[in-house]
C-alpha cells in the first residue's frame, strides 16, 4: 500500500461524488468517464504498463443509455457467505445482503465485504463477457473503493453505464474478486466499459 494508491482511491471517490451530485446522470457519467481516462493515462497506480500507456487513447465505453439507470429496492434474500481466495489479499469474505431486479436485464445478488471497513459489492458478468467485455465480468458498485452511485429510502442507484473492468483485466499482477453465480446473466449488457477493439493497447 502506498500514498499514490491512496491518491488513486481519493480521486475515484471524487469522481463518483461528482456523478452523484450531477443534476443530469449523463453529465455525471461523462465526468466519471473522462476522469477514469485521466487516471489510466497519467496516474502512477494505473493498471496499464508503460507500453500500454504510450498508445493509450482512452478506455472504450459504450454511449450512455438512460434506460439502463435504475433506482432499485434491495430485496431480501437468504443469507449466503462467499469466501474469495486472492493472490494478494488472502481470502476475501462477502455476505449476501439482498438482491436487486433490473427490469428486463435480470436479478443480481448484492454483497457486503465482511472485513474491516465493509462495503457494498455488486459485480456483473453478462452475456458480453469473453467477447466485448472481460471474461471474468465487470463491477457496478464497490463502495469500499469509492464506486458508489448513492440511493435513498432503502434503494440503490445501479447504473449499467458505469460498468467497469477490474484492474486484473489489464494486468495479471492484480487479483480481483469475480462475479459469483448470482451475478451472472445471459442478457447482453452493451453499456459501460468495453474491451479495446483488436486487443490490448
Amino acid at each position: 500500500m502506498t500514498l499514490t494508491l491512496l491518491d488513486w482511491r481519493r480521486r475515484v471517490a471524487a469522481l463518483y461524488a461528482a456523478a452523484r451530485g450531477a443534476t443530469d446522470p449523463e453529465i455525471g457519467w461523462r465526468t466519471w468517464r473522462d476522469g477514469r481516462d485521466d487516471l489510466f493515462a497519467d496516474h502512477p497506480d494505473s493498471p496499464l504498463d508503460d507500453a500500454a500507456r504510450a498508445s493509450f487513447r482512452g478506455l472504450p465505453v459504450a454511449p450512455y443509455d438512460p434506460a439502463l439507470r435504475f433506482e432499485v429496492v434491495l430485496e431480501r434474500t437468504d443469507p449466503q457467505r462467499l469466501e474469495v481466495p486472492t493472490a494478494t489479499d488472502g481470502v476475501v469474505p462477502f455476505e449476501r445482503i439482498g438482491a436487486v431486479q433490473l427490469d428486463e436485464v435480470g436479478r443480481l445478488d448484492v454483497w457486503w465485504l465482511d472485513s474491516y471497513g465493509g462495503g457494498v459489492f455488486l459485480p456483473l458478468r453478462d452475456g458480453s463477457a469473453g467477447r466485448t467485455t472481460y471474461g471474468g465480468g465487470r463491477y457496478l458498485l464497490d463502495t469500499v473503493k469509492g464506486a458508489d452511485l448513492g440511493g435513498a429510502d432503502g434503494r440503490l442507484v445501479v447504473d449499467l453505464n458505469f460498468a467497469y473492468h477490474p484492474s486484473c483485466t489489464y494486468d495479471p499482477r492484480w487479483s480481483c474478486p469475480l462475479a459469483p453465480e448470482g451475478n451472472r446473466l445471459a442478457t447482453v449488457v452493451g453499456a459501460g466499459e468495453q474491451l479495446p477493439p483488436g486487443g490490448w493497447y
